[in-house]
């Protein structure tokens, strides 16, 4: 979950400015949460209510309480989903862009075991992202951060998502910035983060490459950041740094998140 914050964070200033190499300075005064943040501490929210009301109904009323606070963040939210945000109807609009792989990390945290994780992934995605590779997003996320969890090295759980998930290679990341453009779907960049994550050898160095290769350089950080945490752990001063972008209600929620769910410990057994 910090992870994903991290990421969002320190790909936030190249978004629509890409930086197409690993050097350069991770923190910044430009940078900022975006919507990938704030839907992430929303998720977060919903998974400390009562267990036995987490619906889609209670979910997209947090996340719309969520966004409506922080109606302009940095890069603004996406154009369907914008309007959902200040709808009052419940339900998807068919979306498979990356929102529900951004935002879905919580729940890798919360539950032990993995049905418990991809049902409450796709829930977690149906409330907007409810097509098919929008569920499979969130659902493939979130399953490979359980396997992380549990011990699996980074290259036996990038293989088993790419496979049991039917996800394209795309390519090196070296490859990947010479080709790489903007896009916003599941579907590509989802596999775009797996590689950035299987090239990496720690945390900094997979959110460094998640933002080399351009593209939707904010969220293809988040989600990669999302898996680095659970194959590396975060550096404590990358964590505390990355706080310091964060309103204290966002804060008071992490905090509350991790006393509940015993968040950021390994998970070794099913």
């Amino acid at each position: 979950m910090i992870g994903a914050i991290i990421g969002d964070i320190v790909g936030s200033r190249f978004e629509f400015n890409n930086h197409r190499s690993t050097e350069f300075e991770l923190f910044h005064p430009d940078c900022s949460f975006t919507d990938d943040t704030i839907c992430t501490v929303a998720v977060a929210d919903w998974l400390l209510q009562d267990v036995k009301r987490l619906d889609c109904e209670q979910l997209t009323k947090i996340t719309r309480r969520w966004c409506r606070k922080y109606p302009n963040p940095v890069g603004g939210y996406g154009g369907n989903f914008g309007h959902w945000i200040w709808e009052e109807t419940i339900g998807g609009y068919d979306s498979f862009g990356n929102g529900s792989a951004m935002r879905v990390s919580p729940v890798a945290w919360a539950f032990d075991k993995v049905i418990d994780i991809v049902d409450y992934a796709k829930l977690s995605a149906e409330i907007s992202h409810d097509h098919p590779e929008g569920v499979k997003g969130a659902r493939s996320i979130s399953h490979a951060i359980s396997m992380l969890r549990r011990g699996n090295n980074v290259e036996f759980t990038c293989m088993y998502v790419f496979k049991t998930f039917d996800y394209k290679f795309p390519g090196s990341c070296e490859f990947m910035r010479d080709t790489n453009k903007f896009d916003e779907t599941c579907q590509v960049t989802v596999p775009q983060a797996f590689q950035c994550l299987l090239e990496s050898t720690d945390f900094e160095s997979a959110i460094r490459l998640a933002v080399s290769i351009g593209g939707d350089s904010d969220t293809i950080a988040a989600i990669t950041g999302s898996l680095a945490e659970a194959a590396y752990g975060i550096p404590e001063e990358i964590e505390r740094k990355a706080l310091s972008y964060l309103p204290e209600e966002m804060i008071k929620v992490i905090n509350e998140f991790k006393n509940t769910f015993n968040y950021g410990n390994e998970l070794r057994t099913i």
